[in-house]
């Protein structure tokens, strides 16, 4: 999904919205991680760290506006779209334009975009509770990232016209069978990675506040958040479970890199963590993409290595065994 496609997107009538009862919370377990998205200082600098350096198969995207896109997906329908300007004076929409701002050129994500099968009744869910959601969007007939016109249309979102979080969010969902621009068997090679990846199971959201964002996870419907500390990155703060994965909310700890990352950037998506297939074989992958030596530790989704990516990608990124992430905030 590009936001630039926000621009050329039409307003749907409400539906269902009409009729739900938007004083009842939907169910947060139907709700799942969908994207990060992820600038670099180019496409070709983000995409060959991805693919060289960490082991992902980068998928092609477009370049409609002068902001080309490439994707990263993985078996379980999450992924990372990954950003960059191809030329000077580009056509940003106003969440680029807003990312931009803050990151001026350089690489690092601000949005993130959760899943979920009860759009309408999130939407009129969060209306209700006093949040500020947008009209609701739909993929145009020329939709940049799929393959021509198609009905239903390839994605249906909302956003907010104030974000209730310290980082951009957005809610998505796709029409029940998916509409697959490939055939199935392209689809399934196209989420194979060298590094064994097969999903993205959390994001890392930093802030200055920790326990304002759990607060309006809950107020959101999010509810059962746990305390957490994540010594590795000098950070503490909640995991929210989101479906069966979870977003950390986080804050700094003492000195570290998430105070260096909130000093130097302010709030952002401050990481991603990947479960593989084969730790080991992930983490080998990655110390020859990087020429160095890295240490493993017992981490929240059990054990884990860190990539050394903060200044390559503005993000840390955390590797774990696919195994050990079967439960939400467990």
């Amino acid at each position: 999904m590009r936001r630039a496609s926000l621009l050329f997107a039409w307003m749907l009538g409400l539906g269902l919205a009409g009729f739900v009862n938007a004083t009842e919370a939907p169910l947060a377990q139907s709700s799942q991680l969908d994207h990060i998205l992820l600038w670099g200082r180019s496409i070709d600098q983000v995409s060959g760290i991805m693919a060289v350096k960490l082991g992902f198969q980068v998928l092609p995207g477009r370049d409609p506006n002068g902001v080309a896109n490439r994707f990263v997906r993985m078996p379980d329908r999450s992924y990372m779209e990954l950003l960059g300007i191809t030329r000077p004076h580009p056509k940003l929409d106003p969440g680029m334009d807003a990312d931009q701002a803050v990151l001026h050129g350089g690489p690092g994500a601000r949005m993130f975009g959760l899943r979920s099968p009860s759009l309408d009744q999130m939407r009129a869910y969060l209306q209700a509770q006093g949040f500020k959601p947008t009209p609701m969007f739909s993929a145009s007939p020329n939709d940049p990232d799929g393959a021509g016109p198609s009905k239903p249309p390839r994605w249906r979102l909302f956003a907010f016209d104030t974000q209730p979080l310290s980082s951009g969010f957005f809610v998505i969902d796709y029409p029940p069978d998916g509409i697959k621009p490939h055939p199935a068997m392209d689809d399934r090679v196209a989420r194979e990675h060298p590094n064994g990846a097969r999903e993205v199971s959390a994001f890392w959201l930093l802030s200055a506040d920790a326990d304002a964002q759990r607060k309006q996870f809950e107020r959101m419907g999010f509810t059962g958040s746990v305390a957490i500390r994540m010594p590795q990155v000098g950070a503490r703060g909640y995991c929210v479970p989101v479906g069966s994965k979870r977003i950390y909310a986080l804050q700094p700890e003492g000195a570290g890199a998430a105070a260096d990352a909130l000093r130097s950037g302010g709030p952002q998506v401050f990481g991603v963590s990947i479960g593989v297939e084969d730790l080991g074989l992930a983490k080998r992958r990655v110390e020859r993409g990087y020429e160095t030596t890295l240490d493993d530790y017992h981490g929240l989704l059990g054990e884990s290595f860190l990539a050394p990516t903060e200044s390559d990608l503005g993000l840390m990124m955390e590797f774990h065994a696919a195994t050990t992430a079967n439960a939400a905030c467990g």
